[in-house]
């Protein structure tokens, strides 16, 4: 099967996934995107940069299946909500195709990321490249440990929480880390709402209470072994419907 016939030029822009802002209503304009679908668009953009890299400027639907291990009519479904910019007998773009990922995922945009927690895991989140070269920008570092409070770490200096509102009023915050031991999840994530953060990514174990409008997700290790653990114990079952999916979201929300 080959992939769409329109040519770039013509790829609709319809706008960042509806996914991604449960508080904001559907306008007729949008196409709502699955969060299946947008679980899996980072995976593809990541397949199309390595691609690139080694000199494939094109792609087709087959290709990007293999590497994402789901079936291409799936890969193609993905494709066309974001609009029709594939070329029959050539593929897709890659350089283009990324461009699109880019824009519906919000990545044309910058996002200020606050730090809550800076243990190991905080440290480890704070000095990572991958929130600078996708577009989000660590502008603030939140403890309580006196031992922590003041602290340099890379060009931020860590603030105690008590100080949140006066963070908040210096910068706009997007998005708000938890790292913080699980007894002190729920009362952050409360600070961090009330500080006007609309979105939540925890990596603390427990599971939080947020209004119905706050976008809230999870990264569980734990979880993620037990799902591994699922599939593992059924490595011998010769079944498509047993084999371990490559592709899902981390954490206590499925793809």
């Amino acid at each position: 099967m080959t992939d769409p016939v329109d040519p770039p030029s013509k790829a609709a822009n319809p706008g960042p996934p509806t996914s991604v802002d449960p508080g904001r209503p559907e306008s007729s304009g949008e196409r709502r995107i699955p969060e299946a679908t947008v679980v899996r668009l980072p995976v593809y953009q990541r397949i199309l940069e390595e691609l690139l890299r080694s000199g494939n400027a094109t792609v087709s639907s087959e290709q990007l299946a293999a590497s994402a291990r789901i079936n291409a009519a799936k890969v193609r479904k993905d494709l066309s909500l974001l609009g029709s910019f594939g070329t029959r007998g050539s593929g897709y773009d890659a350089a283009f195709l990324i461009e699109q990922i880019d824009r519906e995922l919000g990545l044309d945009q910058v996002w200020p990321v606050v730090i809550a927690g800076i243990g190991n895991l905080g440290r480890a989140l704070a000095n990572s490249q991958g929130f600078t070269t996708r577009g989000f920008t660590v502008v603030a570092l939140l403890d309580v440990d006196p031992a922590v409070v003041g602290e340099r770490i890379g060009d931020i200096t860590v603030r105690h929480i008590d100080e949140l509102e006066a963070v908040a009023a210096e910068t706009s915050l997007s998005i708000g880390v938890i790292a913080t031991p699980a007894s002190a999840a729920q009362s952050v994530g409360d600070l961090l709402v009330g500080a006007g953060v609309r979105s939540l990514l925890n990596f603390a174990p427990t599971v939080l209470a947020v209004p119905p409008e706050i976008l809230l997700r999870y990264v569980d290790l734990s979880i993620e072994l037990q799902v591994m653990s699922f599939y593992q114990a059924r490595l011998g079952v010769p079944s498509e419907e047993q084999r371990m999916p490559s592709i899902r979201s981390i954490g206590l929300t499925g793809a």
